[in-house]
């Protein structure tokens, strides 16, 4: 008899339903219609926009991942975080990781500040600034951790505990960690969003973003918004991600092992000044790391010792490709302060370290001392 709970291993192999009841296909099917015939039946579907077989697969699949209740299948990550904002009315505030994805950012500051949501930025790997910023009107926490790009950690437990004695949402960003190797909603978050485009997905193939909680009141305040809105995740989408999913753990556990073995590397460097990898033992937060996940992921930011050392490395990698995005079977190096971060004011860039000198690389599964060999002819 099998076990009552599944390990992570496994779970990710066979999504939720293992096979699809309707015909006992292991290659959960593509329902590609935008409607359905109605058949009389206790929770039949009527239009994709709504639900489709193969969004709600994949939906349920993510939310078992992450130990959640509910779980929302969206276009991209970032039509997820925008749902997210959406429970919030104007004039409430929301404390906000301040280093983060320069899109995140964007749409807090550029969309939904307009709407009279208020945005205060603060170090949220430190539980003081946290505490400082709580106002009358603060209705959230969002983090981020590990932080894009400097690679902060945030104690999610101290911080969703903070959030609780308020009466406060905390919603976090797991992108980077994925379910695989930490499971916020177990840590005390109220929800976890995720850009599936990424590590879930794998395959730099295909844009999506998820949205697990557990609260059944808001779960339903999400699914409203969702089938009105519109902006769900295509039933072809849905499928290359449930493909995705279940290589999850393969290629997470080779894609780890590669970066702890490629910052080791590049940490003894000439021309490299520091390394932030969550997984190096030095790193501020390696036992917070240790405490909230089963790993340290694969991204590793930087910072080499002059802006001409990093042009350098753009221009003459080879097998690693200059490009934006991260979390794919193949290895991207990509310049902060010029393309994920460019909306970030300049002020606050300098201030977290994101320069002309800074760096991210997102390790692939590639062969390591064919990536080692690549980077250490481009540092020259």
């Amino acid at each position: 008899m099998l076990k009552k709970e599944l390990n992570i291993e496994t779970k990710v192999v066979h999504g939720n339903k293992y096979y699809d009841t309707n015909t006992g296909a292991i290659s959960f099917p593509i329902y590609q219609s935008a409607t359905f015939r109605h058949m009389g039946k206790e929770g039949e579907y009527d239009y994709s926009r709504q639900q489709n077989p193969t969004r709600e697969e994949l939906e349920n699949a993510i939310a078992n991942l992450e130990d959640g209740r509910f779980g929302f299948a969206f276009s991209s990550g970032m039509a997820a975080i925008s749902t997210v904002l959406k429970l919030f009315p104007p004039g409430q505030h929301i404390i906000v990781s301040e280093d983060l994805y320069g899109g995140t950012y964007r749409i807090f500051e550029n969309i939904y500040s307009k709407y009279g949501i208020e945005f205060t930025y603060v170090d949220t790997s430190q539980k003081h600034t946290v505490e400082s910023a709580f106002k009358e009107n603060t209705a959230a926490v969002f983090i981020e951790t590990p932080s894009n790009p400097m690679m902060k950690v945030t104690d999610i437990t101290a911080i969703t505990g903070m959030a609780k004695e308020r009466n406060i949402l905390t919603i976090v960003d797991n992108t980077f960690l994925t379910p695989y190797l930490q499971k916020p909603l177990s840590l005390g978050a109220d929800i976890v969003v995720h850009s599936g485009t990424k590590y879930l997905g794998g395959h730099n193939d295909t844009l999506a973003g998820f949205i697990i909680v557990n609260d059944e009141a808001i779960a339903d305040r999400l699914r409203l918004i969702q089938k009105s809105e519109g902006a769900v995740l295509a039933p072809f989408d849905s499928w290359l991600i449930l493909r995705g999913i279940k290589t999850l753990g393969v290629r997470m556990e080779k894609q780890q092992k590669n970066a702890l073995q490629i910052a080791q590397w590049l940490k003894h460097h000439k021309k490299v000044e520091s390394v932030r990898y969550i997984g190096l033992p030095e790193h501020e937060a390696y036992e917070v790391s240790r405490k909230q996940a089963s790993g340290f992921g694969a991204m590793i930011s930087f910072t080499v010792n002059n802006m001409e050392t990093a042009e350098q490395i753009l221009s003459k990698v080879k097998i690693i490709l200059f490009a934006e995005s991260l979390g794919g079977v193949e290895s991207l190096i990509t310049f902060p302060v010029g393309q994920t971060h460019g909306d970030i004011p300049i002020s606050i860039r300098e201030r977290l370290g994101i320069n002309e000198k800074l760096l991210r690389l997102s390790v692939g599964i590639e062969n390591v001392d064919d990536l080692i060999n690549d980077l250490e002819q481009a540092l020259g």
